[in-house]
């Protein structure tokens, strides 16, 4: 027989809030990540990732990030309205300037307080970067990091 939670919530349904989370996340780190620098050609041709450690410091700075990420998000969202939110990249001004000078402020903020995060997650923001490059083309990589997230929100 099946559960009554079966009927309403498909097994789809139980598993679409860790994977909207995991996305959310590797869209906070999308933003961190065109915060610095370029990567020289030299570094990028070596892993990105080579030990449990960088994954783990990867996952609890990318959850850290996220609580801000939505605040922010939704204080420039107040501010503008029913306005579409452009865009934000932390390390490119011009993806700013279209925001009203509070909401640049409020996303300046986030930015400066993510890099921090990271930092206090054991990783610089090259490392960090260079992991969330590595993510979007390795799959194997990005299932250790979906597993290390679900792993940390699993802890009391």
């Amino acid at each position: 027989m099946k559960r009554i939670s079966n009927l309403f919530f498909p097994t789809s349904l139980r598993y679409l809030f860790p994977q909207s989370l995991f996305f959310g996340i590797l869209t906070t780190a999308s933003l961190v990540t065109t915060s610095t620098t370029f990567i020289s050609p030299a570094d990028a041709q070596t892993p990105a990732v080579n030990n449990t450690d960088d994954i783990t410091n990867y996952a609890q700075a990318v959850l850290a990030m996220e609580t801000p990420r939505q605040q922010a998000f939704d204080e420039i969202k107040k501010l503008i309205g029913g306005g579409e939110i452009p865009k934000i990249i932390c390390n490119d001004p011009k993806s700013m300037n279209s925001l009203p000078r509070q909401a640049q402020d409020i996303a300046v903020t986030y930015c400066n307080r993510s890099q921090k995060i990271v930092e206090d997650n054991g990783l610089s923001i090259e490392r960090f970067n260079k992991i969330t490059v590595e993510l979007q083309n390795n799959n194997n990589l990005k299932r250790q990091v979906y597993n290390t997230l679900i792993r940390l929100q699993k802890k009391p």
